[in-house]
């Protein structure tokens, strides 16, 4: 009779730990529902590129840009630790190129874009976007 006892206490233990789990998770998945996922409106150059840090803000101006173009960005340079005083360094920033769209389009797509900070244009067709402070250059 103890052991029946027993047995039935760790069942119901056990149901109650997986209700309270599942409960969980579907909170979870709630408070996900309301999150942007930009991610996949820009894919990398190499797999080395970093871009698993970039704040939604600029993910959100790369979207912008694919929307814009009609075309992917493809982010060349990301998060750069080791850059100094750069954008780059606090992972703000992206260098990108979007195939088959001309420089002075993506500007004028990037310049559009809520949040904007720099732009840069690069003599290699390479367009530098952040959220730093507003400015403009051209390196060529």
């Amino acid at each position: 009779m103890r052991l029946l006892l027993c047995v039935a206490l760790a069942g119901i233990l056990a149901v109650t730990h997986a209700v309270a789990g599942e409960t969980q998770s579907v909170k979870k998945r709630r408070a996900n529902l309301f999150k942007h996922d930009y991610s996949a409106a820009y894919t990398v150059q190499r797999v080395s590129v970093r871009t698993g840090c970039f704040p939604e803000k600029l993910e959100a101006i790369l979207a912008h840009i694919a929307s814009k173009t009609g075309r992917k960005p493809i982010v060349t340079s990301g998060h750069r630790p080791k850059s100094g005083t750069s954008q780059h360094s606090h992972c703000l920033a992206a260098d990108i190129r979007v195939p088959g769209v001309s420089d002075r389009k993506i500007v004028a797509a990037a310049a559009s874009a809520p949040g904007i900070g720099g732009i840069g244009r690069y003599c290699n067709g390479i367009i530098h976007v952040d959220v730093g402070p507003k400015r403009r250059w051209v390196y060529c």
